[in-house]
């Protein structure tokens, strides 16, 4: 799943989760409900890397938004749920950058294994965003 998903599907388990903690490993198992669910992956070279880099700008600037949006009082568990959501994937970027995981290799290997990805399924990303953005307007609306 991309990562702007992630980090939507845990602003809404800080909204519904209060506390900064708990809304951290909430949000951590909400990364992996959202990787065990088939979803978009492609392996060609530099797909998968021109798209994950456009979507970890649209992810950073969704968290950017989703925090301003939020009373300041919710703000804590919103960015925990949301850093919790996509901390399992700070392996893609740092052996991009620093050419390793920060995770032990079991964990990297179980991470990998779970995934469900097709390159077909490239219209699912944007549709599941577009719920879960309009789930989180909604209930900061309905606050």
């Amino acid at each position: 799943m991309l990562i702007t998903n992630h980090v939507l599907s845990g602003a809404l388990v800080g909204l519904a989760v209060r506390r900064p903690a708990a809304a951290f490993v909430v949000g951590v198992a909400s990364h992996v409900a959202l990787d065990v669910t088939p979803h978009w992956g492609d392996e060609r070279d530099g797909v998968f890397l021109g798209v994950a880099v456009v979507d970890g700008l649209v992810g950073l600037g969704a968290m950017a938004a989703v925090t301003r949006a939020c009373p300041p009082h919710r703000r804590p568990a919103v960015v925990a749920g949301m850093l919790g959501a996509c901390a399992p994937d700070a392996d893609k970027p740092s052996t991009v950058f620093f050419g390793r995981s920060p995770f032990p290799r079991v964990v990297d290997d179980w991470h990998k294994k779970i995934q469900h990805e097709s390159p077909r399924r490239a219209v699912q990303e944007p549709l599941v965003a577009t719920v879960l953005a309009l789930a989180v307007r909604g209930v900061l609306r309905g606050r």
